[in-house]
């Protein structure tokens, strides 16, 4: 948490400093409604997507770069449900996207073959909505600290691959609710570390069209809840690689209307046995902040 709080700190400073800054936000929004003498059996919903990329990028002397980058992404569905006597009545909304990521790195640029680099990640969500009786906002967390060394392989005009590989240590934070009726939680704090291996691809397809893949994968050599997991069928899970791998297709069809295609992959075995995968596609109104 001290990282975190430094990170904020020094976020503060932004506006006083020769940033190179980029914002750019979008509100995705779908519809569909249906009277109450509509037949055939559909039923209408409401659809909407925040989105938010955020970056902010300065050479702080000849020899020392940081970047900052946060992604935050928030949505919900409205479902219209047909009631005994034929009405529709809109039911509450459900969460449909949430997501806070925060990074944020300080690489030495030597000119050497790799730069030496220090990295902080957050990651989060808007609301815990597992147990719906009892609000958790900004839970669960995950906190990755890492050091290594990374390369910029391909720098072009239209295209650019960074990679990176170095050790780190991740602390997750989840408030467990334990009593529904009271709506106490306990704090349940877990610690691994390991090697973290990180690759950032960006490519213009054209002035207004935009690819960007972000992979991830974390290989865990020690953890502090191997000893509580021995005997039990889970107890090696969290020796499995977990990987994160994004993509995000954005084109701009008019100043403020924007096309997007999001997609997802996770695997972390001590979550789900499979793999994850989510998609978001839409069309709505985009702004750059600046």
């Amino acid at each position: 948490m001290r990282v975190l709080m430094a990170v904020c700190m020094m976020a503060l400073a932004l506006p006083a400093m020769a940033w190179e800054k980029s914002a750019d936000l979008g509100l995705n929004f779908n519809q569909t409604a249906y009277s109450n003498s509509w037949t055939g059996g559909e039923s209408g919903a409401i659809t909407w997507t925040f989105t938010g990329n955020l970056a902010a990028q300065k050479q702080m002397s000849p020899k020392v770069h940081w970047g900052n980058q946060l992604k935050l992404q928030f949505g919900q569905t409205h479902n219209q449900a047909t009631a005994g006597d034929g009405s529709k009545n809109w039911e509450s909304p459900q969460k449909s996207s949430d997501r806070i990521f925060l990074e944020s790195i300080a690489k030495l640029t030597l000119g050497a073959f790799v730069d030496p680099y220090t990295a902080f990640t957050f990651e989060s969500q808007f609301y815990d909505a597992s147990v719906p009786r009892v609000p958790r906002y900004i839970n669960p967390m995950l906190l990755t600290e890492s050091i290594g060394a990374g390369k910029t392989l391909i720098k072009n005009e239209h295209t650019e691959l960074l990679s990176r590989l170095g050790f780190a240590i991740r602390e997750r934070f989840d408030r467990v609710v334990i009593d529904i009726a009271t709506e106490e939680t306990e704090m349940e704090t877990t610690t691994d570390g390991g090697l973290e291996w990180v690759s950032d691809f960006s490519h213009t397809l054209s002035d207004n069209a935009k690819y960007v893949s972000k992979l991830r994968v974390f290989q865990a050599v020690f953890s502090n809840a191997a000893d509580d997991l021995e005997g039990l069928p889970n107890e090696d899970y969290w020796k499995t690689a977990d990987i994160a791998w994004e993509n995000a297709l954005s084109a701009t069809v008019s100043k403020y209307l924007q096309f997007s295609l999001f997609a997802e992959v996770l695997y972390d075995k001590e979550l789900d046995l499979r793999g994850r995968f989510r998609e978001v596609l839409g069309v709505g109104i985009a702004y750059k902040l600046f």
